[in-house]
Parts: structure tokens; sequence; C-alpha cells
């Protein structure tokens, strides 16, 4: 078919919703209103926990606990980004995220964690995973991702490294 020959659509007609396991409708904000652009849920809201643990030198230990999808996402990659902006020191400054209290992490995860990993390299930092579980080790082997990120399985034994608590935020 040509343009001039092509039906008309029908007036009004939208786009199908798509939901997700949640019940919330992609773009749109909870009441059915259009969601702001570049607005994001933050970490409470969003299911996901990210704490800090526990502060060494220009190291933090970071705590992540809740599954990691699409929806958590953009939690995950804020709250790595900023809290490695809040550390001490103006060199070099590492996140150590443990990841024992994550039970699931998908592609949206793994995306999210490279985008905090190149915003925090661009500022001379980097991110370590600790407390991996072997699905998601697995995940980051297939990927290649396990090259980019230095990786402990136990989150214990890395964890215990650094010492003693200098100071939660």
């Amino acid at each position: 078919m040509t343009e001039g020959t092509r039906p008309a659509g029908r007036a009004g007609r939208r786009a199908p919703e798509v939901r997700c396991r949640a019940g919330a409708v992609a773009g749109r904000a909870p009441g059915g209103a259009p969601a702001a652009a570049g607005s994001a849920p933050s970490a409470g809201a969003a299911g996901l926990r990210i704490e800090v643990a526990r502060v060494r030198g220009d190291t933090a230990v970071v705590t992540v606990a809740g599954e990691i999808d699409l929806r958590t996402a953009g939690a995950l990659r804020d709250g790595l980004v900023e809290l490695h902006g809040r550390l001490p020191g103006a060199g070099p400054r590492r996140l150590v995220a443990d990841f024992s209290a994550v039970p699931f992490c998908d592609a949206a995860g793994l995306g999210a964690l490279v985008a905090a990993h190149n915003q925090i390299a661009a500022d001379g930092g980097e991110i370590a995973l600790t407390g991996v579980r072997p699905a998601q080790l697995r995940l980051l082997r297939i990927t290649g991702l396990h090259r980019l990120f230095a990786i402990s399985a136990g989150g214990d034994v890395a964890c215990a490294g650094y010492g003693p608590s200098a100071g939660s935020r």
C-alpha cells in the first residue's frame, strides 16, 4: 500500500499497556497518570535496600537486599553512584557491594551495575561484588561481566577483611 491508500488508524486508539509483576503499569504513575519523564522510584519504594555496612579508609562495604529487576534497577544504579560520591577522600574510592541478600538479578540489574560502574570509574573509583549467588555468578560469566568487576562468591569472608565499622551512614 502507498501512503495515500493506507487506511487511517482509529482516532484515540492507545497502545497496549504493559504490566509488571507488581501490577503497576509501565509509563504510568500510581493512579494511572502518566509518569514524569526521567522519574525513578526511590530505593525504599522499589523494594530494594542499599545500606553502608562499614567504611574503612577509601572502601565502603554496601549491603544490597531485595530483587533486582526492571523495577528496581534504576534505584540500584542511583544508590551505588550516590554512595560512592559520599565516600571520604578525593582519590580512588572503592565500593564492595554485598549481594548475599539478593535472591534474583536479571538483565536490567546487570545493566544497572554496568551503568554504575561506568559512572564510578569515570570518577576514578571501582565496584567490587561479593556474596554473589551461583546463578548470578553464572550470568556474570556468560555475559563477560566477571572481567569488569572483582567478584568474591563468599560474602562473609570478603567483608570480614575490611575490619570493624568506621562509621555507617
